[in-house]
This record gives C-alpha cells, structure tokens and sequence, in this order.
C-alpha cells in the first residue's frame, strides 16, 4: 500500500516505480538510493532489484482504494519522467489521478526536459502539483524555464539540497518553493543566507514559502542530527502552502 509520510509537506507517497539514476549534483547523496538498498536487504516488495528502476503496475489502483482526501508524494523512490519510463506507462499514472479528484498529487522531476516534451500537447489533471528540483545555478535554474511552458494549476520548486546560493530567480508562474538543506551523513552545508535570500524573493514576487529543513548541518554551521538541527530559520518557522481552491475541494 501507499505510505504515511514523515515529509512535512505531503502526506502519503505512492511509488508505482522505484529506483533512478543519478543525473545532477543534487542526486550525489540520494536518500531514496540508501533506503532502497536498506529496503532489498529487508527482503520487502518492490526492492528486489535494490535501486535499479522497477516499474510496478501492481501498485497503479492504490489511491483508487482510498476515500479520505490525500495529499500524495508521487514516486518518492523514483522519479516519474525516467528515461527509461514509457510515456504509456505515465499515462496511466496520470489516469489514476484523472480518476481520484478527492486527492492532490505532487510530482517532483529532476528530468524537466523529458516532463515538458511528455506534455507538450496536453495539461496536467488539476488536482496534479508540478514540480522540478532546483538545487544550484547551473543545472537546476534551467529547470523552471521547463516547468514554466507546462499547462499545470500549481508548479512547485524543490529547492533541496540547497548547493549554493541561487542569486536573482524569476519565480514568475511558480506557486509555491520549498527549500531545505541536505540530510545523511556525508550532507553538505546550506549557509543560512542563501535559504533567506529565497525567502526573501519569494516574499517580493508573492510566492508560497516553504522551509522544510536544516538537514545535517545547522544554521550556526555546526553539523548534528537533523531533528536537532530543526526547521527554524531565523527564528520562524515557515509553512506557506500554495493556494489550493482552485485545484480541488480538499479538506
């Protein structure tokens, strides 16, 4: 079945593929990539092949089984513009979401390139939140462009792990940005100032803020434990959700 989430800004994940392959600096300390090793060594369906990706067709229906109102985390394990993904494979991802308008689906892509050409000739379903990771200038800004030129109700960045600072970003047409440092033991430091700068952007251009996380690494530079390390940031903590009216009646 689907699975409760433990991430702030979603609910449940539903994973009808796992594994990937790296493709940009922010995939170095993939957490998916350790936790699905961890999950084969476990013996637990869906992970035979560890983090070599697995389409799983048995697990489609899942959100159709469940009545209550869900935000879901699309392929929280995988990512669903793959190369090695079928655009009729996806259909049918899309189809489940057709079909289940009391929840909100959020699909995250590092593979912009592949998402805009799988909708070039179509809009996403209205209760579908799109979204790209934006970890650093040069692979990563290029990927709003991308998300930009699809026809989507909410287009959402993931700003995490957070490499470097972004400098000027034009959110124009974005909804909502969720920013957060790196987790794990080998994480790499986010400097207090480039998450602020984002918040502050976001501010100026009325776009949702989100702050998931600190990670590995404090906002004093000081390396703990990411419940430690906490989710303030300067201060406050931030939780701004896009606005959903328009999307779905969701309560």
């Amino acid at each position: 079945m689907s699975t409760k989430s433990k991430i702030e800004w979603t609910e449940q994940t539903w994973n009808p593929m796992v594994g990937c392959s790296k493709v940009s600096s922010g995939c170095k300390y993939c957490y998916a990539e350790v936790m699905a090793q961890r999950l084969q060594a476990m013996g637990t369906a869906g992970y035979e092949n560890g983090f070599k990706l697995s389409l799983l067709p048995e697990r489609l229906e899942q959100p159709i089984k469940r009545k209550k109102p869900t935000k879901y985390f699309v392929n929280s394990m995988s990512d669903l513009f793959h190369e090695e993904v079928p655009f009729s494979y996806i259909d049918q991802v899309f189809d489940v979401m057709e079909r289940t308008p009391q929840h909100i689906y959020q699909i995250l892509t590092k593979r912009a390139d592949r998402m805009a050409e799988y909708f070039a000739n179509k809009a996403a379903p209205r209760n579908a939140w799109m979204g790209v990771t934006v970890e650093n200038k040069k692979q990563g800004l290029r990927r709003i462009d991308r998300l930009r030129s699809i026809d989507a109700t909410i287009r959402f960045l993931s700003v995490e792990p957070l490499l470097e600072d972004l400098g000027e970003v034009d959110f124009s047409d974005i909804h909502w940005v969720i920013v957060g440092g790196e987790s794990g033991p080998s994480a790499r430091e986010m400097k207090p100032e480039w998450a602020e700068n984002i918040r502050i952007q976001c501010d100026e251009q009325d776009v949702a803020f989100f702050f998931k996380q600190w990670g590995g690494w404090g906002a004093d530079g000081k390396k703990r434990s990411k419940k430690a390390n906490g989710r303030l940031l300067n201060g406050k903590t931030w939780d701004d959700m896009p606005k959903i009216d328009a999307v779905v009646s969701y309560s």
